[in-house]
């Protein structure tokens, strides 16, 4: 068959879907990539993929722009005429869905979090509920990473309990991601946190807590990992971030294409978010026995057993974060090894990717039945 994956990055198929992009080519599918292009797209090429490039801006909601999209998504859909369209992120999901509607193809969207038009203000939030209630009706299955994702979309009625599926997120690696050993006792702790730097991913809470954490306990180091200056529009600038590594709050690591390295030095992961869908770096963290520290919020709290893999806080709470951090701190070293194996023992039992893949598969075969049948 021929998959065509929509998603607003190439790079979010190449860290997120590639346990997928490898099934689904091994089982010997043609496999398109529709994406605005980025330094992905050499990757997902050498693991066989065609990628074209889609013109779209990220960033709010644009009557005009977004009805290009619409138009642009359905044209496409048109040429490459793809047995399937499996879909990802908010306005791939929306506009493809209504564009792969006037095409006459069948298509899957996954809902891999709310992102900013939740976070944004009523309005915002009124209008993105409509968009998503007349773009979903009509299809016959959606996939939601967490629990609360899902029962909002069925609380809200943008989606029937019949169309709703749930996921593991993205599923995790067990080999890849394997146990790492914890760092030496008398090293200093390091608490890490993994993410684009978004004021909605709890940035700035996470360098406020380091602050307060930092006066009490000034051998303890805080790292932050990803990319500055993003075009999201809670995006944290780069002279920002400098100004936190000047006043020596934390060390900032920039990015990297294997996390692994830097969760192996650290003693806990960190991930004060507002909210996520399934958030890869905790799955990432938990797989490689680390201990983690996240919000009481939707998508992190499904990823921890609270207070056993685990610590929870108070979202777009400093003070809650750094209590967190510091009873962690209080945990003996045989303490913090029993949490992280505890999140090593979930993401085994719940999180592996062979789940997602098998769901995929089933619902591929569905969606390409049903169409055949209508015909």
């Amino acid at each position: 068959m021929h998959i065509l994956m929509t998603v607003n990055a190439a790079w979010n198929i190449w860290n997120f879907r590639r346990p997928l992009v490898e099934a689904l080519v091994g089982d010997g599918h043609r496999v398109t990539v529709l994406a605005p292009p980025d330094d992905a797209v050499p990757e997902l090429e050498r693991l066989g993929c065609i990628v074209r490039p889609l013109a779209m801006s990220v960033k709010g909601l644009n009557p005009l722009a977004d009805l290009k999209l619409q138009r642009r998504c359905a044209r496409i859909f048109r040429e490459e005429q793809p047995d399937a369209v499996l879909s990802y992120t908010i306005k791939n999901n929306i506009f493809g869905a209504r564009a792969a509607q006037s095409a006459g193809v069948p298509f899957l969207p996954n809902v891999t979090g709310l992102g900013t038009a939740f976070l944004s203000g009523k309005l915002l939030q009124t209008v993105t509920e409509q968009l998503y209630r007349r773009s979903f009706r009509s299809l016959p299955l959606v996939f939601f990473q967490n629990e609360d994702d899902r029962d909002l979309f069925l609380n809200r009625r943008l989606v029937s309990a019949d169309q709703a599926r749930l996921l593991p997120g993205s599923g995790i690696d067990l080999d890849r991601f394997s146990p790492a050993v914890m760092p030496p006792a008398e090293a200093p702790p390091v608490f890490l946190m993994i993410a684009r730097l978004l004021r909605d991913k709890g940035v700035v809470e996470f360098v406020e807590a380091a602050r307060q954490v930092k006066a009490r306990h000034p051998q303890v180091r805080f790292q932050l990992l990803g990319s500055a200056g993003s075009e999201n529009r809670s995006a944290i600038d780069a002279a920002t971030v400098q100004g936190w590594v000047a006043e020596g709050v934390i060390d900032y690591l920039g990015t990297t294409n294997d996390v692994r390295p830097a969760i192996a030095d650290a003693s806990c992961v960190v991930l004060p978010s507002y909210r996520e869908g399934a958030p890869r770096t905790l799955i990432e963290a938990a797989a490689m026995a680390r201990p983690v520290i996240t919000t009481d919020v939707p998508g992190c709290r499904a990823v921890v057993d609270r207070d056993l893999s685990g610590f929870l806080c108070e979202v777009r709470s400093a003070e809650s974060l750094a209590t967190a951090i510091e009873r962690f701190l209080a945990l003996s070293p045989d303490q913090q090894q029993v949490m992280g194996e505890a999140g090593r023992t979930k993401m085994e039992r719940e999180y592996d990717q062979a789940i997602v893949v098998h769901a995929y598969r089933e619902a591929i075969a569905s969606l390409v039945k049903n169409q055949r049948d209508q015909w």
